[in-house]
């Protein structure tokens, strides 16, 4: 009898036992493979923990710019079509049945230039201080009243149109008409020392002391914080007729406010707390249409009165209109039923 090697040839194993050694096998080949595919990594990614945040902005004082700002002027260069927006309606406080008119009285008449399409005036220290508007031509100058001379200047940019100015805490503040941008200067040096934005259009500007006081055209006066430029309240203006709008160039005087009304021949007085108008100061004929370069710019509507000065030391009231030759001192008196 010849013996074999069960050990040694597998081809005579039972079916039982080679069914389980294959399973074996393959159970053992699966285990490697799933190893393989969930065996975590050993390269790590650092992901940074760090949010950047944009802070919210509004708009504030830039000191010290190194340059005019490069603003893009769709407007005609030297004409100004203001079409007032009327924002307000007609308030409901009590009021006269009519407002109380004043006319004037001629003090001193002082040589202008007739050149100076006038949007802000103000007295400080004995000098005026003016901004001119107009495309290619707007200025900020200084000016000596008895001559007339301008004594310095200080053009804008040929894409920006001046508008109103006014002093605050030792400094000079001007607007611009549809730019949207407003600058600071040294009043003694007229160096450029800051600029601000604001989102309307800026016609007149003064203050009370504590807070500026802008109009934009409408019937809206805006109060705004002089830190910031950034608007702290509004006030609508009106008589017994409904609002008052295209308020124009602003002058604080005596806890009122006066304010040029654009193509009229009319200061109101208005008090800030209300808006309520509390007189008109009539300036009718103050210059003829004759006075002028150019005599039909008073008929069409661009040689308008616009301009206050007050002398508070003095209380001298000074006026005056765009490319006129001569600034008056008047008194206001009131107006004769």
């Amino acid at each position: 009898m010849e013996l074999k090697s069960v050990g040694k040839d597998k081809r005579n194993l039972p079916v039982f036992i080679k069914a389980f050694i294959f399973l074996l096998v393959i159970t053992s080949i699966g285990a490697v493979i799933l190893f393989a595919r969930t065996k975590p990594s050993l390269t790590t990614t650092t992901v940074s923990s760090t949010v950047t945040s944009t802070p919210t902005t509004v708009p504030t004082l830039t000191l010290t710019p190194t340059a005019w700002p490069t603003v893009t002027s769709t407007s005609t260069p030297n004409l100004e079509v203001k079409p007032p927006p009327v924002t307000s309606t007609a308030a409901t406080l009590t009021q006269p049945a009519t407002t109380p008119l004043y006319t004037y009285e001629i003090i001193n008449t002082f040589p202008h230039d007739p050149n100076a399409f006038t949007q802000g005036l103000i007295w400080i220290d004995g000098i005026l201080y003016e901004g001119t508007g107009r495309y290619q031509q707007s200025t900020l100058r200084r000016v000596a009243l008895d001559t007339g001379q301008v004594l310095q200047m200080k053009p804008l940019p040929p894409e920006l149109f001046g508008e109103g100015i006014t002093l605050f805490d030792d400094k000079i503040v001007q607007l611009t008409w549809q730019n949207g941008l407003g600058f600071v200067y040294n009043p003694k040096t007229l160096e450029l020392i800051g600029q601000f934005t604001y989102p309307t259009e800026g016609w007149g500007i003064t203050h009370d002391g504590q807070q500026l006081i802008m109009s934009d055209g409408s019937a809206t006066l805006y109060f705004w914080d002089p830190d910031t430029f950034t608007e702290t309240g509004h006030v609508d203006v009106f008589d017994e007729n409904g609002p008052v709008v295209r308020l124009n160039e602003l002058e604080y005087i005596n806890g009122e406010i006066y304010a040029n009304i654009w193509q009229t021949d009319r200061i109101a007085r208005i008090d800030p707390k209300t808006g309520r108008v509390t007189g008109w100061i009539l300036l009718t004929d103050l210059l003829s249409p004759e006075e002028l370069t150019n005599p039909s710019d008073m008929a069409n509507g661009v040689a308008v009165l616009n301009g206050i000065a007050y002398d508070a030391d003095n209380d001298r009231l000074f006026v005056t209109g765009k490319l006129w030759p001569k600034l008056f001192e008047i008194k206001v008196v009131p107006l004769d039923n």
